[in-house]
């Protein structure tokens, strides 16, 4: 959620950096601006009132101290009227505010000053590229489906009897990869990088899809469960995570807070039908080991680059080549202020794709949660900054080994990290 402050303080600043975004929220953060001064000038009529109010129960005092009873009904009368006028305008401020609300809940976050211009995916910017590991194939190098198929460890024809398409059946040495990369992941977030690895409920409320922005933007990609109140399926462990301390106000010492997790995630992934379905790019439930850190406000850029350095450290570790792109306005995603995207190079299509997120949120997710902190002088509380970043994709990974490790006999070379949990270092025929 913006802050309201901030934008009313700043409103031309606040519009231009909103038409920056795609989606077209202008309109509504002028609506916004123009419900918040309606809003604060029944605030003020009702305060008037207030007012009023009080120095009319003077007059009654005064008149039944003078025993002046016509006077004292008067102004009893007048009291009255100005209890139903200042209750009617109450009712009026809380409808108000409530729309106020939920247009502040619609528009995404404004862009940090720091974050690249433009419209789209073709303007983001390349801030690194590690093509070290990048092959020169000898052969023509097969997709990670058909080579998941032809070494018998993905299943995609049974996952789709099972469960329709865009679902992914691994089995024998694929399920063992799946489960190595994510062993991998969590020993090194938690034992190299210092995080908490957290294993959360997979089923969440509204108000917890809300607090980190899934809600009410996003519904239609989200799988709903019919319970009364209804419930949701995460589709990434970054809304639990970040919800774990909503409504909290944490000491300035407690601040960051690091944490990792592993959990299925699940995407309906309305409108993308026909866009990178095929095998494991775009499944409907995926698996990923994500990273969340609260921060202070002044120490959360800082946070984004090691936040963005551990997560490119998991593809060092694996020799998987990659680029780091630093998303411009017009392509980040709701809550972020500021996004580094993480793409592996996929040798069947020669191009590199998605396989983290990085973000810093700023306090726009805080300030939906809640979320603050007491400064340790104790006389100013702040909301926290959020972040958090894919630590990886499970299956993007999976995906990316099977492409830039593959051989010529058709088996796969298990990258030497994973060869411990793999107990092989290479996937036969």
């Amino acid at each position: 959620m913006l802050d309201l402050k901030l934008v009313r303080a700043n409103p031309e600043k606040a519009k231009a950096a909103m038409a920056e975004r795609s989606g077209g929220y202008l309109p509504v953060l002028e609506a916004i601006l123009g419900k918040d001064a309606a809003y604060r000038a029944a605030l003020a009529e009702i305060e008037e009132l207030r007012s009023r109010r009080n120095e009319v129960s003077k007059k009654i005092q005064i008149a039944k101290a003078a025993k002046d009873e016509a006077a004292a009904q008067a102004a009893m009368a007048e009291a009255n009227a100005a209890k139903e006028a200042v209750k009617a305008r109450e009712e009026n401020l809380a409808a108000m505010e409530a729309e106020l609300n939920t247009l502040l809940l619609s528009v995404p976050n404004l862009p940090d000053a720091s974050v690249c211009k433009g419209g789209g995916p073709k303007d983001n910017k390349v801030v690194f590229e590690d093509v070290s590991g990048r092959r020169t194939f000898a052969f023509k190098p097969l997709d990670h489906h058909a080579i998941g198929e032809k070494l018998g460890i993905l299943d995609f024809e049974t996952a789709t009897k099972l469960s329709g398409s865009r679902f992914a059946l691994l089995k024998g040495q694929g399920a063992r990869l799946e489960r190595s990369l994510i062993q991998l992941m969590l020993d090194t977030h938690t034992i190299a990088n210092g995080y908490t690895e957290i294993f959360p409920p997979l089923l969440v409320t509204a108000e917890t899809m809300t607090g980190t922005g899934q809600l009410p933007k996003f519904e239609e990609d989200l799988y709903k469960v019919a319970s009364a109140p209804p419930m949701y399926l995460i589709p990434t462990a970054e809304v639990p995570l970040t919800n774990m301390f909503r409504g909290d106000t944490l000491k300035e010492d407690d601040l960051p807070k690091k944490f990792t997790a592993y959990t299925p995630c699940f995407r309906q992934e309305a409108g993308s039908y026909g866009k990178d379905t095929r095998g494991l790019i775009r499944n409907h439930q995926f698996n990923k080991v994500e990273l969340v850190w609260l921060e202070k406000p002044e120490n959360s850029m800082a946070a984004l680059e090691k936040l963005r350095a551990d997560a490119e450290g998991i593809l060092k570790i694996l020799g998987i080549p990659y680029r780091v792109l630093e998303l411009c306005t017009g392509d980040m995603g709701f809550s972020s202020a500021k996004t580094y995207d993480l793409e592996v190079w996929m040798p069947s299509e020669g191009v590199f794709r998605e396989i983290s997120s990085c973000s810093n949120c700023g306090d726009f997710q805080a300030r939906r949660m809640n979320t603050r902190f007491k400064r340790a002088d104790g006389k100013k509380i702040d909301f926290v900054h959020t972040l958090n970043g894919s630590g990886l994709a499970v299956g993007r990974t999976f995906a990316a080994i099977l492409e830039n490790f593959q051989q010529e006999d058709g088996s796969v070379i298990v990258p030497e990290a994973l060869r411990k949990y793999m107990g092989t270092d290479k996937i036969n025929l």
